[in-house]
């Protein structure tokens, strides 16, 4: 049996720097949701904490 071995081919300048910043795009797109994201859960763990000292301040009156 005879397998042809294909030969890899090196990527250009071209290809590698539009991977690279494909690469760094796709890194600052899923920090901004990561920051959305973390952002969005402080200010409802900040919501929801005062809620409840209200609610235990009203409890102790």
């Amino acid at each position: 049996m005879d397998y042809e071995t294909q030969e890899r081919r090196l990527p250009t300048k071209e290809e590698r720097e539009a991977k690279k910043a494909k690469a760094r795009w796709d890194a600052e797109q899923n920090l901004t949701a990561r920051k959305k994201s973390d952002d969005a859960f402080q200010a409802n763990f900040e919501r929801l904490k005062a809620e409840r000292l209200a609610r235990e301040s009203e409890g102790k009156s």
